[in-house]
């Protein structure tokens, strides 16, 4: 198995993600991917390229879909440190956690916006996607 990040290269936090990603020992390899670019349209052409660059999307060589907070769990799961955390996220009792620290993540996200006199977008030439999706299983 291995799964596609698809993540906002424009985005400082997703950016951090990222690396962060890539630093970490494996138990599945990882295909980092700016959501939005040439290669992910080229890779996934049936796939809502808008609705990655608004939330964290993983896709697996299978073609299984995640987003949001399913897909940051899913990111955890693909770790050797972080598997277990994952597993636990996954679980009903403790999905509103994953919900939570996606939404956390989100929102830090939309806390990097300059003001509106700026145009209202990110001072750090992010597009503003990140943001609070649909309850899993409303997407």
């Amino acid at each position: 198995m291995r799964l596609t990040v698809l993540y906002d290269d424009r985005c400082p936090l997703c950016a951090r993600f990222r690396d962060w990603l890539a630093r970490q020992p494996l138990l599945v390899p990882l295909d980092l991917v700016p959501a939005g670019s040439e290669q992910a349209r080229r890779r996934y052409p049936g796939l809502d390229h808008d609705r990655t660059l608004r939330e964290v999307t993983v896709v697996s060589d299978r073609g299984e879909v995640w987003h949001h907070d399913a897909a940051w769990v899913m990111c955890l799961w693909a770790t050797v440190e972080h598997r277990v955390a994952a597993e636990r996220l996954a679980r009903p009792a403790f999905r509103p956690l994953a919900r939570a620290a996606a939404h956390t993540a989100a929102g830090l996200r939309s806390a990097m916006r300059t003001g509106p006199a700026e145009g209202g977008g990110y001072g750090d030439r992010c597009a503003g996607s990140c943001e609070p999706s649909q309850p899993l299983g409303q997407g």
